[in-house]
């Protein structure tokens, strides 16, 4: 049965708009309907898809509403667009606000498409959890017809910080990635080094990925870097922007590796520079999952991370790169550095990276358990 379904997400780079972007386009190359309501256009969403459609949420700028009624806005436009497109099924990511907007929609049609929200770390650990949300967020989650988490580590946090009954089911549906696009190279050059001038012939490329939020800790990827440079020669690149980036910038400076650092900014590409990176570092102090480690990884670059959230599973407690704990620069310069000067533990971290995202976490296997519980939903 063809499905037509109303997928919901925020169209910046953080994950969870490109994980819903990814099921959405998923989906529509198999042949179902599939409707992205948002306030932009989603960044990995292509100028064209067949079988998607784009509806602008347009939220009114008027001097009572201040700031801007975004959460009644998008409830119209997902009224609209399922009244006009026979919608069977909402599915949003992230909790607040786009949960609390289809409540409303469904509210208002009496009924309408079924709801199924995806929670996706923040939601629940920081946003969802505030006290002035909670009430609002576990309400928006509890009416939904199906929840579903990344991570067996946000599904506990769901039931705690949300305080979500625990007869209430939360399936778990991991992240996944695209193995056509983020794939090693097959050959490994020095094209990175062109961004560092002075830099030595045998430095490694650390690289991170993120919003460049507090919780990322970019500024920890800079201690470390300085920190790894006093045992060998290396350099870091950072994708992504964020309220952090001015900090991170000063930080670099002041710590004397600015010549070692380069700010790529946002880029809707980079698979290259995963490809032909060593490490990729994720000092995180949360996360769910760590999707920007998963794309990491499918490139064959081991990952070091925190102790928190999804991240040890995802990095098989260690085996795929390394775990340290939140704030221990020492420690992450430390592994580092053991795994850069063993090539050939490096060769079979990268290897066995691989070769489990191949079997754990490939993109059309996981959207067959979305659709699949879309199905369940619907009855």
């Amino acid at each position: 049965m063809k499905l037509r379904v109303g997928i919901t997400c925020f169209p910046t780079f953080g994950g969870s708009g490109i994980v819903a972007t990814e099921i959405g386009l998923s989906l529509a190359a198999r042949g179902h309907d599939v409707h992205f309501i948002s306030s932009d256009v989603p960044v990995r969403l292509g100028p064209f898809s067949a079988n998607v459609s784009f509806h602008a949420v347009e939220a009114r700028d008027y001097p009572l509403l201040d700031p801007s009624p975004y959460t009644l806005a998008l409830a119209s436009k997902m009224i609209a667009v399922a009244t006009y497109h026979s919608l069977d099924l909402f599915h949003v990511h992230y909790a607040v606000p786009h949960a609390t907007s289809a409540y409303l929609a469904r509210q208002v049609l009496g009924g309408g498409p079924k709801l199924v929200t995806t929670l996706h770390g923040t939601d629940v650990t920081l946003v969802g959890s505030d006290p002035g949300f909670l009430p609002v967020t576990r309400f928006s989650v509890l009416a939904s017809d199906g929840i579903t988490v990344p991570s067996e580590a946000l599904r506990e946090s769901t039931y705690v910080d949300l305080q979500v009954p625990r007869t209430v089911p939360i399936e778990v549906i991991p992240n996944f990635v695209d193995t056509s696009v983020f794939r090693p190279a097959p050959r490994r050059d020095d094209r990175l080094r062109a961004l560092f001038p002075a830099l030595e012939p045998d430095a490694a490329i650390l690289v991170h990925n993120s919003n460049f939020r507090p919780v990322k800790r970019v500024d920890d990827t800079v201690r470390v870097l300085a920190e790894l440079r006093r045992a060998r020669p290396a350099a870091l690149v950072l994708i992504g922007d964020g309220p952090e980036r001015g900090r991170v910038e000063s930080l670099a400076r002041e710590l004397g590796v600015a010549n070692a650092v380069r700010f790529l900014g946002k880029q809707r590409s980079f698979v290259e520079v995963l490809q032909h990176s060593d490490l990729f570092l994720m000092p995180s102090a949360a996360e769910s999952f760590g999707l920007a480690a998963l794309e990491a990884l499918a490139c064959g670059v081991p990952v070091l991370g925190t102790r928190v959230g999804g991240v040890p599973a995802l990095l098989l407690d260690g085996k795929l790169g390394a775990l340290c704990e939140v704030g221990d620069v020492a420690g992450m310069a430390r592994a580092a550095d053991e795994l850069l000067g063993d090539r050939a533990r490096w060769l079979d971290v990268s290897r066995l990276a691989v070769a489990e995202v191949a079997v754990r976490w490939q993109r059309e296997p996981i959207v067959d358990r979305y659709e699949a519980y879309y199905r369940r939903v619907l009855g």
